[in-house]
């Protein structure tokens, strides 16, 4: 199964980083409702293990909340594999404005 890795630099600190990703989640949850089915995730200290189905693919992964950087990692299914590049911008795209 193909993967996806990002990794996001901040100067925030990882407590007032998890706040900022806390609130980006319920957001996301909230406003693409329609495009999300199964959504689901626990927090463990500072690492996020979320899972979700968008366009009848299940996707899944892990968020690592660091002093100095923000980590996004999991496993995608193989017909989302061609859209993986556009996959990691988005997410490295995102979150580099929601952690500036």
């Amino acid at each position: 199964m193909p993967s996806y890795h990002v990794s996001v630099p901040h100067f925030l600190g990882a407590a007032a980083a998890r706040a900022r990703l806390d609130k980006f989640l319920e957001d996301v949850r909230r406003d693409y409702a329609a495009h999300l089915s199964d959504v689901g995730g626990a927090w463990t200290a500072n690492s996020l293990d979320f899972r979700f189905q968008t366009s009848g693919m299940p996707i899944s992964g892990k968020l690592l909340v660091e002093e100095t950087s923000v980590q996004v990692s999991g496993q995608l299914p193989l017909m989302a594999s061609i859209f993986r590049g556009r996959i990691e911008k988005t997410i490295r795209d995102e979150l580099t404005k929601l952690l500036s």
